[in-house]
């Protein structure tokens, strides 16, 4: 078996859900009666479709998952977390703005595990280049995060931790 990471953390905007949680949808959030999640004004907002399956899948290897998101919207964001039934799955959460190195930083010091042992995904460019300079194995998401961006970003891990 390849190895993985020890800790698997996820951007949410663009990553998790196709828009921007503080610009495109107006907090805050509740299920309506039929099951939509929904902003204040009664549009609905959904997650990429794939993202509880690869949550999941992330939970059946035991790889521990936290979000690292910059949004200054931070009771939006977990809110749609709950509402999604998705924070069930997350061990950790650093949502404020601000750098994501301090985000990881943080993520350190809160679980003892070292950068080069985290796997990072977001669809921001400067993120990638910002993370990966802590040794963070880091995977740019285009499109929503997939269960074949899962897969891709584990096998780069494995082969990262491969090299001598």
């Amino acid at each position: 078996m390849a190895r993985l990471p020890k800790l698997a953390v996820f951007d949410l905007d663009y990553t998790l859900w196709p828009f921007w949680v503080d610009t495109h949808v107006d907090p805050p959030f509740h299920r309506s009666s039929d099951g939509a999640v929904r902003d204040r004004r009664g549009q609905a907002v959904r997650l990429y479709p794939e993202v509880p399956d690869v949550l999941q899948r992330l939970q059946d290897l035991n790889v521990p998952v936290a979000a690292a998101s910059r949004t200054g919207e931070i009771e939006g964001a977990n809110q749609l977390l709950e509402l999604f039934d998705l924070d069930r799955y997350f061990v950790h959460r650093e949502i404020y703005p601000g750098s994501k190195v301090t985000h990881f930083e943080r993520l350190q010091q809160k679980t003892g595990v070292v950068f080069s042992q985290m796997i990072f995904f977001d669809d921001e460019k400067r993120n990638i280049v910002d993370v990966s300079k802590l040794g963070v194995t880091c995977i740019h998401v285009q499109n929503g995060m997939s269960l074949q961006t899962l897969s891709e970003g584990l096998e780069t891990f494995a082969k990262a931790q491969a090299r001598p």
